[in-house]
């Protein structure tokens, strides 16, 4: 009895009241916030006697890694509020990761600082409201105003510690049984255990707002290709559209392969698509602003690009007539120093409804642009609505509505595969009309200027595979749904290079680390900084005898 009594007393020193509600709450966040952790291990490791040891072991380690997070967060009467904060942001990334299967790192909390109204918009919903609800704003509710006061007394350090001790022991004994499994599981799936909520969620925050705080300081603008030299001898002036493409898939096209025929106009039309082309990021944040830079993928850094001319900027010091219009969320930085056009409302765009307004917009007016400067070259960008997720049936007008049923929702869980693929195929359908548009628009011109256009999209997008919808996953893990771009080419007449010349570059290994020397190559600029590169348009009259010897295949191995 005696020993009962001590081992009573113990508990309860150990066990203070606060504790007690830390792995309360630890308990309610392993079993409402990570059904998709657990949907994925499951996938991975299937319930049977075999693996039901490791299910419960992994189970229980998460479990024990939440309680050690929340002791070392929340102390005495502040644990009221930071346990609150925890279980509404706990709700949050639970929906979106339950919904679409995206992995809350870094950069998706980037992506999500950067979303306007209009794309918070079509990402609500009443599935996410009364998920917030009940996971979220309820349990926080009754943490602020029902809990009673001596459950957030500060405890003796010692007790803490002792705690943290008791969860440390706790996950190397749930770990020991099955350290093989372990070892599979952290070597092999990386992914899986991204979905670890709130912790990773938790590690991915931190690390966006240390990156965000401490982000190394450049002074003034730092200048790239300074040695640039205007070579060129035509007596036309360059028109060039660049057309920044929104969450394309590059086999979703029928140019690439594609069953459906999502390319009727560019079908007709004498154009290149380019096979092999991979972006630089799996989202727009980092895809627009890295392929006008001057850093390839693996050194690009945004806190370094914003700091450091783009090609626009290159182009615009040499005398190039820059305008980019925008009818996505805006330039991530790239246009900051060139004439910038808003497009999303209409104040600017003639074709909106009531669902959006539309990208062809975007050429509205644009014959004034070019008049105002016939004496100049010119480039234009484009920055689509494109393929803009979830909500793809928004992307396009009823016109286009050719493949049917559609998925008419932002909550895709809701909608079939074949519903899913049609709004998205007929989004690319509206792409292919824009595009010929685009290609229309130029050849007005063709007889007086060197006429081209280039689409590249910024990253692809999921649509289900592996049970991931959307985009933006980490990059070493990103499907090749994400990182497959499509990149296609017309050019005009007295373009310095023709179809011929182009097309057998078609199946090389290219990414969005061309871009940058292809824009500059296409204006005839000659630069030692891309004396290295393999450019799209690397048969340009004026620079062919100075890159002869770089015309060839770039390997696999060196282009990300």
């Amino acid at each position: 009895m005696k020993m009962f009594t001590m081992l009573t007393r113990a508990l309860r020193a150990l066990f203070t009241p606060q504790i007690c509600l830390i792995w309360g709450a630890s308990l309610w966040l392993m079993l409402t916030s990570n059904h998709a952790l657990f949907e994925h291990l499951l996938n991975l490791y299937p319930w049977n006697a075999h693996n039901a040891g490791f299910i419960v072991s992994i189970g229980l380690f998460f479990t024990f890694s939440i309680t050690l997070w929340l002791m070392l967060l929340a102390h005495g009467k502040s644990a009221r509020w930071v346990l609150a904060i925890i279980l509404l942001s706990a709700a949050w990334a639970a929906y979106y990761m339950d919904e679409f299967g995206v992995i809350i790192d870094h950069v998706m909390l980037d992506n999500a600082a950067k979303t306007d109204t209009q794309e918070v918009m079509g990402l609500l919903s009443w599935g996410f409201v009364i998920k917030m609800l009940l996971l979220g704003v309820l349990p926080a509710w009754v943490l602020i105003k029902k809990v009673s006061a001596r459950f957030f007394q500060r405890d003796p350090i010692m007790v803490r510690i002792k705690q943290i001790a008791l969860l440390l022991v706790g996950m190397i004994l749930v770990v020991m049984p099955c350290s093989a499994d372990y070892a599979t599981f952290v070597r092999e799936h990386k992914m899986v255990r991204m979905y670890a909520n709130p912790t990773f969620f938790h590690y991915s925050l931190v690390k966006w707002a240390s990156k965000k705080i401490f982000a190394h300081s450049i002074s003034g603008l730092q200048k790239t290709a300074t040695d640039t030299v205007n070579v060129e001898a035509d007596q036309h002036h360059e028109l060039i559209i660049m057309v920044v493409g929104e969450t394309a898939r590059f086999d979703r096209f029928s140019l690439n392969g594609y069953p459906r025929d999502t390319n009727p106009r560019l079908s007709k039309e004498a154009v290149v698509s380019f096979k092999q082309v991979s972006s630089c990021g799996t989202s727009t944040g980092v895809s627009v602003p890295c392929m006008f830079s001057m850093l390839t993928r693996k050194q690009y850094d945004e806190d370094k690009a914003l700091h450091m001319e783009n090609a626009l900027d290159v182009l615009h010091r040499e005398g190039v007539k820059v305008l980019w219009r925008d009818n996505n969320s805006d330039s991530k930085g790239v246009a900051l120093r060139v004439p910038y056009e808003d497009f999303r409302s209409p104040a600017h765009n003639p074709v909106c409804d009531d669902n959006e307004c539309r990208d062809i917009g975007m050429l509205s007016g644009l014959d004034k642009f070019v008049e105002k400067n016939k004496d100049h070259d010119i480039l234009i960008v484009l920055h689509q609505m494109g393929n803009h997720g979830p909500e793809y049936y928004r992307r396009y007008p009823d016109a286009f509505k050719k493949f049917t049923p559609i998925c008419k929702t932002g909550r895709l869980s809701e909608c079939s595969q074949q519903e899913i693929d049609n709004s998205y195929d007929n989004a690319i359908l509206y792409t292919d009309y824009f595009l010929s548009e685009v290609i229309q628009f130029l050849k007005k011109y063709d007889s007086k200027r060197e006429t081209a256009m280039l689409y590249v999209a910024d990253h692809g997008e999921s649509l289900g595979e592996h049970g991931i919808y959307l985009h933006a996953a980490p990059y070493m893990i990103a499907p090749k749904e994400q990182t497959h771009v499509p990149a296609i080419l017309w050019v005009g007449q007295h373009f310095d290079y023709q179809l011929p010349q182009i097309t057998p570059y078609a199946e090389y290994t290219l990414s969005h680390d061309d871009v940058f020397c292809t824009l500059l190559t296409a204006y005839e600029l000659k630069s030692e900084v891309c004396h290295a590169e393999f450019g799209w348009l690397a048969q340009n009259r004026e620079l062919q005898e100075e890159q002869r010897k770089h015309l060839h295949p770039i390997k696999a191995s060196g282009t990300n």
